[in-house]
């Protein structure tokens, strides 16, 4: 197993890294954000979380951060998840200029918000169905950003992630949305499942960090 459960004050996460890991090396770092399904506290419940599973010939040479929202939302415990973040990029073995936030559903509003909240620290971001403060889109203008929404999503309307990346672009921004047709809520699957994407992914850097 590739994956481990481990804690950073009130927060459990599992940590994976690729098989032959070695803390002398430098490796890309995804930071994982799930949606309200995934909440409590028992993070063992999700060590197959779908991006393990889907996603696995693609993040093998990563390592990927995954912690369990313990509230009632990220919103709630904000300041805390960006300390956490700040806790995952200052590890050696993280290389600073390729740190990418994904999440799904409120993790995606959370992507969101983390991208305007510490721009500077993100080379991408991958927010799936979820949406955010469009009127503040100008924070992530320096951010590339690869945004997927299931067309037919009843529970977040498809729009919230059309604003949010029209609004990127509308400041000078690098947003691109990926709609998916007779997709509902669960467009998680098909992202996470999506070569292309994650090559995307992993191409961008943070020069200069």
């Amino acid at each position: 197993m590739d994956r481990e459960i481990c804690k950073y004050k009130k927060f459990e996460y599992i940590l994976k890294k690729p098989q032959k890991f070695s803390p002398d090396e430098k490796y890309p770092l995804i930071i994982l954000l799930h949606g309200a399904g995934a909440r409590g506290n028992d993070i063992s419940l999700h060590m197959n979380y779908p991006l393990f599973k889907l996603g696995e010939p693609y993040i093998r040479n990563a390592v990927v951060v995954m912690p369990q929202c313990f509230a009632d939302s990220w919103f709630e415990i904000f300041e805390q998840l960006k300390d956490f973040i700040n806790y995952a990029i200052d590890n050696l073995w993280a290389d600073k200029t390729r740190v990418y936030v994904m999440g799904a559903s409120m993790g995606a509003y959370a992507t969101w918000q983390v991208g305007m909240s510490m721009p500077e620290k993100l080379a991408a971001m991958v927010p799936i169905c979820g949406g955010g403060m469009y009127w503040n889109a100008l924070r992530l203008k320096d951010v590339p950003i690869w945004a997927v929404h299931g067309a037919d999503d009843p529970i977040v309307f498809c729009e919230e992630s059309k604003k949010m990346t029209e609004a990127v672009n509308n400041k000078g921004g690098n947003a691109k949305l990926t709609i998916l047709k007779g997709v509902g809520h669960n467009a998680w699957d098909y992202a996470y499942a999506d070569k292309e994407l994650f090559d995307w992914m992993f191409s961008q850097s943070k020069e200069g960090m």
